[in-house]
């Protein structure tokens, strides 16, 4: 017995309209519940992504 999966394996993914509602909100400033969009998640992970620090590299045969 394997706990591996298959590469073969195919996992459906299944895609909401850009502004959909993923049925989570948020809280603004002037207390107003904001749905949370695909979008705004798209956004902030470019977001992490352009501040993200990459670690040194370090030679290994030192």
């Amino acid at each position: 017995m394997t706990l591996h999966t298959s590469n073969t394996d195919k996992v459906e993914v299944v895609r909401k309209e850009h502004q959909a509602h993923l049925g989570c909100s948020i809280i603004d400033a002037q207390g107003r519940e904001v749905p949370i969009t695909e979008d705004m998640i798209q956004q902030a992970c470019h977001e992490l992504e352009k501040r993200l620090v990459k670690p040194d590299q370090h030679d290994a045969s030192a």
